[in-house]
C-alpha cells in the first residue's frame, strides 16, 4: 500500500499541504516542534481508531483556525487497480463528529480499514511494557486491527454493551434481567470474536518471530494473560462468557465496572535470548523489541491481506546506532511497501537505499529535500 498523495487542511500547525511520495522509504526531517509528527498523525487518522496520539479532535484543528480540519490521500495498492481516495476531518457546526469518505462517499471511520493498514511506533511507545494493562490492549487491537478490519466494530459493540451492562448495574435493584441477559448476551459474542481475533494474531506474528534472528533487533516472546499475568488456558468461548458475565452481576455491581472477560486480559512479552522480562529490560532493549516486533507484524499483514501496511515510524534512526540503523533501512528497503521516518537531521536518513522520498518541514511548510 503506498500514499501517493497526502493534504492536510487546518491540520495541526499545517494551514495546508500537499505531498506526493513514492513507494519506498519517505524521509521527513526538520527542527522539533516542525510538524513532522502531525504528518504521522494525520496518516494514522485514516485508519480506524483514535490516531496514533489518541487526542481529542478538536485538539488537532490548527490554531486560529475556522474550528474544522481535512485529510486527504490517494493510496494506490499493489495490484495497481485504480487508487482509492480516503478523506476524514470535522466540520465547525459539528467540531465532535469525525467524518469519513471513501471515493467522496460518506463511509464509517471502521471502514477505512478495509482500504489501508497503518503500523506506527512512537517515542511514547518506548515504555509500552511497563505501563498499563490497558496501552498494551490497545497496541495489541492495533495489531489485530491491521489484519482483521472488523475487529474493530467487535471492539465498538463490546464496549457499547459493556456500558450499557454498567448503567444497569449501577441501580441492581430496579435493572431489568430479561435486557441485562441481552447485553451480556452481546458481550459473548463480539467478546469471543475478539478474543479469536487477538489469538489468531498472536499466533501469527509469533510463528514470524520464531524465524528471525535475534541481531540486530531483540527478539520478543508474546502470551496473552489474564488479569492476574497468568498466561490464557484456554480461548474465551462465547457460552462461558456469557455465563461468567451472568454469574459476575452481583460481584461486577459492587466494583463499579466488569471485573472478567477479554477486556481485563494483557500482553506479556518477554526478550527471547535472555528470558527476561521485558518490563524489566533495558529501555534500549524494550524500544528494540517493540521495532522487532512491528517489523514481523509488517511481514504478517502483508502475507494475510496481500499488502504491505503503511509504516509510520516516528524519530526511530535517532535512537539506533549506525548499525542498527543500516540494518532498518535495508530491511524496510528490502520487504518492499512504503514508510516514512521522521528524524531532526537529514544525515540520519542520507545512507538510505532507493527510491527514497525526501521532505524538509520547517514551521509548518513542507519542501522536498
Amino acid at each position: 500500500m503506498t500514499l501517493t498523495r497526502l493534504s492536510l487542511t487546518d491540520f495541526r500547525n499545517h494551514a495546508g499541504a500537499d505531498m506526493a511520495a513514492g513507494p519506498g522509504l519517505v524521509a521527513l526531517h526538520g527542527d522539533n516542534g516542525a510538524g513532522k509528527t502531525n504528518i504521522l498523525e494525520a496518516i494514522s487518522l485514516l485508519a480506524p481508531g483514535r490516531g496514533l496520539r489518541r487526542a481529542p479532535l478538536s485538539d488537532m484543528v490548527r490554531d486560529g483556525a475556522s474550528g474544522g480540519f481535512a485529510i486527504f490521500a490517494e493510496v494506490q495498492g499493489e495490484d495497481r487497480l485504480a487508487p482509492v481516495a480516503l478523506g476524514t476531518g470535522i466540520e465547525p457546526a459539528r467540531p465532535g463528529r469525525r467524518i469519513v469518505r471513501i471515493n467522496g462517499a460518506p463511509a464509517a471511520a471502521t471502514a477505512l480499514g478495509d482500504w489501508l493498514a497503518v503500523l506506527w511506533l512512537t517515542p511514547a511507545m518506548d515504555r509500552l511494557f511497563v505501563e498499563t494493562a490497558g496501552n498494551r490492549r490497545r497496541f495489541l487491537d492495533r495489531l489485530v486491527l491491521a489484519l482483521d478490519p472488523r475487529h474493530a466494530q467487535h471492539g465498538n459493540r463490546y464496549e457499547a454493551a459493556l456500558r450499557a451492562r454498567g448503567k444497569l448495574l449501577a441501580d441492581m435493584g430496579s435493572a431489568d434481567p430479561q435486557w441485562l441477559a441481552s447485553l451480556e448476551a452481546q458481550l459473548a459474542e463480539h467478546g469471543a470474536a475478539m478474543d479469536a481475533a487477538r489469538q489468531r494474531a498472536l499466533a501469527a506474528l509469533s510463528a514470524e518471530l520464531a524465524g528471525q534472528p535475534d541481531a540486530p533487533f531483540a527478539r520478543p516472546l508474546l502470551t496473552l494473560v489474564d488479569s492476574d499475568g497468568a498466561p490464557r488456558a484456554a480461548p474465551h468461548d462465547a457460552e462461558a462468557l456469557r455465563a461468567l458475565f451472568a454469574e459476575r452481576r452481583r460481584i461486577d455491581a459492587a466494583a463499579g465496572r466488569a471485573t472478567a472477560g477479554p477486556h481485563r486480559d494483557d500482553l506479556s512479552a518477554v526478550h527471547a535470548a535472555s528470558g527476561r522480562a521485558a518490563a524489566r529490560c533495558s529501555t534500549g532493549e524494550q524500544k528494540a523489541m517493540l521495532l522487532s516486533l512491528i517489523l514481523a507484524h509488517s511481514d504478517c499483514v502483508a502475507k494475510a491481506r496481500g499488502q504491505r501496511p503503511v509504516l509510520l515510524l516516528d524519530e526511530v534512526a535517532a535512537h539506533l546506532d549506525p548499525l542498527r540503523r543500516g540494518a532498518l533501512y535495508e530491511r524496510l528497503a528490502g520487504q518492499g511497501g512504503q514508510a516514512w521516518l521522521t528524524g531532526t537531521e537529514a544525515a540520519l536518513f542520507a545512507a538510505m537505499p532507493g527510491p527514497v522520498t525526501r521532505f524538509r518541514i520547517a514551521g509548518g511548510r513542507i519542501m522536498a529535500g
